[in-house]
């Protein structure tokens, strides 16, 4: 079995109805990218990874576990085995993202500058207090997703 982290693939899109630019001329038009980005840059998936791995695993085997009991005790069988896993790991992930964990591993470039000028795409004022690094839109955190396949 393998485990992925990733996003639902969903465009971006701005008040005028075109991809968004960076100032690197990048185009970013879904979630994906964004999350491309992000990993290449900071690696924030993998470092979600490495600092819960340990949660991430115990979440997995709960789920398994709760599945087959079910199953034993003559419930009906689950088409994802790991569906109450998957809810703990992604509902984890935006927590990490929101109580600033990566601010504290010493990841270069994190907190973003972005995150301390409060600039956040949600609202028409574009600058605010100070935010969490990955969490703009609110796009990227909130279509976060883990799967499993073999």
């Amino acid at each position: 079995m393998k485990l992925h982290l990733g996003v639902i693939d969903l465009p971006y899109v701005d008040d005028s109805g075109t991809a968004k630019k960076r100032k690197a001329k990048v185009v970013i038009e879904t979630t994906g990218d964004v999350a491309e980005i992000l990993e290449k840059k900071y690696g924030v998936m993998q470092h979600f990874f490495d600092a819960h791995g340990d949660e991430i695993a115990s979440a997995l085997e709960e789920s398994l576990a709760g599945s087959l009991e079910t199953l034993l005790m003559g419930g009906p069988s689950s088409i994802d085995l790991y569906a109450s896993a998957a809810a703990k790991i992604e509902e984890r992930f935006h927590r990490f993202l929101e109580s600033k964990e990566m601010d504290a591993m010493g990841v270069p470039g994190v907190p973003t500058l972005a995150s301390l000028l409060g600039i956040s795409h949600r609202f028409k004022r574009k600058r605010g207090p100070p935010r969490p690094s990955f969490i703009d839109t609110g796009a990227y955190s909130a279509n976060f997703k883990i799967w499993l396949d073999e």
